[in-house]
């Protein structure tokens, strides 16, 4: 019991940093740390080698890609640019997004939602569990020094498992795994080294391609951090305030709690706020200036443009809108 309270401790705790981290590299390296988490966790409690030929090989590749594909899945969805992209598309059918910039944001969600398959491959070849569970039934018994004639592919699927192997072939058991571990690790170890190297690469072309220096290309990311995390706070304080004036014109009184109220002064109040305005802040956003000065993000595209009274602009906007 107190093994699995200090697991369920440890998961909460890892959850929290999760979604409290605002810094990609953190970020990316907190996904990569929960994947080590959960694969360790699997072939300690549910890695289970059929040991059967022809179910070796579509165990060890599931083992291997259908926990890969689901990370991918949900990395892509958990992704805000990949509902930027999706509302940018269907609000104004992509006509202000050219083919660089949208080859630029799909490499941009890939590369976040890439982290957690890559870790879960590359520790499942590193273990060499699965991987040995799979190729074990392809392995050539001519090659193995003194290996009794007549044994083919049935028999050595069974090699994984040491107590399925009969006892005058159990001496080659330990050989077989530890040259399917070999050649696991070294794809495992090839796969990190070339991974390196792209991300490397990407860097370097995102450096040089960038309108921006590097301190503003900082000052930027730390723009659109602050700007999510005060737009989110303050919509869901709006959304509190909305509904308590709703519940209020119905029954007549709200039963907030005391720390709602605090949050939620008599003083203030919400009003509903147009569709229109709500998609003028939705959608992909290219880096724009104007006059010289920088347009961080459609947010504050929309309040430079209001604030100067830019008509013009929103009602550009409006039309592509429409």
């Amino acid at each position: 019991m107190a093994a699995a309270a200090t697991f369920i401790t440890e998961n909460f705790r890892f959850a929290s940093l999760f979604f409290k981290s605002k810094d990609v590299v953190i970020f990316n390296g907190l996904i990569a740390l929960g994947t080590v988490a959960s694969q360790t966790a699997y072939n300690v409690f549910a890695f289970d080698c059929p040991c059967s030929q022809g179910r070796n090989y579509i165990y060890g590749l599931a083992v291997i890609g259908v926990p890969a594909l689901v990370f991918l899945l949900i990395g892509i969805m958990m992704n805000r640019s990949t509902w930027d992209l999706v509302s940018e598309c269907r609000l104004r059918n992509c006509r202000k997004l050219s083919g660089a910039a949208a080859f630029a944001l799909l490499g941009t969600i890939i590369g976040r939602a890439v982290v957690a398959p890559l870790t879960w491959v590359v520790i499942s070849l590193l273990q060499g569990q699965a991987y040995t569970c799979a190729l074990s039934e392809f392995v050539d018994p001519s090659t193995l020094e003194n290996f009794p004639s007549g044994y083919g592919p049935e028999m050595m699927a069974t090699f994984p498992c040491k107590e399925s192997v009969p006892k005058e072939l159990q001496n080659f058991q330990p050989e077989v795994v530890r040259r399917l571990k070999y050649e696991s690790q070294l794809i495992g170890w090839l796969l990190v080294a070339g991974m390196s190297l792209m991300v490397f690469l990407m860097l370097c072309v995102k450096r040089c391609s960038s309108p921006l220096g590097y301190q503003q290309e900082d000052y930027w990311s730390l723009y659109r951090s602050s700007e999510n995390s005060l737009f989110q706070r303050t919509a869901a304080v709006h959304a509190r305030l909305l509904a308590a004036e709703s519940v209020r014109s119905f029954f007549g009184f709200v039963a907030l709690e005391k720390e709602e109220k605090e949050g939620m002064p008599d003083s203030q109040s919400a009003s509903p706020i147009c569709s229109t305005n709500w998609n003028r802040v939705t959608g992909v956003y290219l880096y724009r200036e104007q006059g010289g000065l920088p347009l961080y993000s459609r947010l504050n595209k929309w309040a430079t443009y209001s604030k100067e009274n830019n008509v013009e602009a929103l009602e550009e906007e409006m039309e592509m809108l429409n």
